[in-house]
């Protein structure tokens, strides 16, 4: 399989949902397979959250593969040996895509807080603007899991003609107050750390001296990314070994988990992006510039397949079930499937149960 990684430069302005401007700006983005002639073979991998660009593959030295790696390669359910695969890093992500760490244009400060708030509509603008610099104005489908969901239902509304197949997993129409707390205890806990310092921290620092509250916020993230079922099968009531049963600090598997995981996620993830991706994520909400959800998905053209988990505490089957009967309403049954996949693992079984969708994801790709 064939990966090409690249960073493009914009000039012009970026005019965002808030009425901000970014200018310019840059954007990192990964391809794996060929472009064929008529560029018909084109899917675009919308990311997560804490996801990059390097969907797919290993560059040299590289201990892990790409986050959808069971995915995306030669003869692997999205296939690279047909399909032109791209994924681009989002704005405001830490993995050199234009964030609030960037520098300003022809200045030593870094954006910091002054960064703009920016939203799922202006982080697909600006992929939209990328692919019609790359001379691709046509996909063949669009897939995302989370808010990469989010990302290719929003194509799907904003651009209706751009691809021909949408593939929504794991996500939601709108984000719901659930998944705002949880968020919220992570942004809590950013902002309350001394080493927040009203965002001006130099990254240096935090990857020297580490950054707790960064630490605790992703440590709240985890718990809604499983369900109580994985915990129990995971690390049920397992003690640490190495800790006295009545020492004060002493954990059970599950907190040096949580504590593993959180720490770990520091070495190389950005605070401030991670408050500015959540926002987004809290916004979103596909009828917000519409009367209804009704009116917003009247807009779709493109054959949109809605797949859920049904042990995902996070983003609720029923929030993309409420998606395919809205379709149906509007008169759009024959172009959205809702799947339901029987899995107890949590939101995150889009990352880690693959075998029991690939399938389903195949199988959208090849419908004519």
């Amino acid at each position: 399989m064939k990966i090409t990684t690249k960073l493009e430069k914009f000039t012009n302005a970026l005019y965002l949902e808030s009425g901000r401007i970014l200018e310019p700006y840059e954007l990192m983005y990964e391809t794996y397979g060929e472009l064929n002639h008529d560029k018909s073979n084109v899917v675009v991998i919308c990311h997560a959250l804490t996801g990059s660009h390097h969907a797919a593959g290993r560059y040299e030295g590289d201990r892990k593969a790409g986050w959808w790696d069971s995915m995306i390669g030669d003869n692997k359910p999205i296939d690279t040996t047909k399909y032109f695969v791209i994924c681009v890093n989002v704005l405001g992500s830490p993995f050199g895509s234009t964030s609030p760490m960037s520098f300003k244009h022809q200045s030593n400060k870094r954006y910091g807080l002054e960064f703009p708030v920016i939203t799922i509509s202006d982080i697909v603008k600006a992929q939209r603007i990328l692919f019609d610099r790359l001379g691709i104005h046509k996909v063949h489908a669009i897939i995302g899991g989370s808010m990469g969901g989010m990302q290719a239902l929003c194509f799907a509304i904003e651009y209706p003609n751009f691809a021909k197949h949408v593939i929504s997993l794991a996500s939601t129409y709108a984000t719901q107050p659930w998944a705002i707390a949880f968020n919220k205890i992570a942004r809590e806990a950013i902002t309350k750390d001394p080493a927040f310092k009203n965002g001006q921290y130099d990254p240096d620092e935090i990857s020297q001296n580490g950054f707790n509250g960064l630490a605790i916020g992703r440590m709240s993230g985890f718990i809604s990314y499983l369900s109580p079922k994985t915990m129990q099968r995971k690390f049920s009531r397992n003690y640490d070994e190495k800790d006295g049963l009545y020492d004060l600090f002493g954990k059970f598997q599950v907190e040096k988990y949580l504590n593993y995981n959180g720490y770990n996620f520091v070495n190389w993830f950005d605070p401030l992006s991670y408050l500015y991706i959540t926002k987004a994520i809290n916004i979103f909400d596909a009828s917000r510039n519409y009367d209804s959800l009704e009116d917003s998905l009247s807009n779709i053209v493109a054959k949109l397949t809605l797949i859920a988990f049904s042990g995902d505490l996070l983003f609720l089957p029923k929030e993309m079930k409420e998606i395919e009967e809205c379709m149906i309403r509007v008169g759009k049954k024959d172009l959205v499937r809702y799947i339901e996949i029987d899995s107890d693992y949590g939101h995150d079984a889009f990352l880690v149960e693959t075998d029991k969708f690939a399938h389903h994801v195949t199988n959208a790709l090849e419908d004519s």
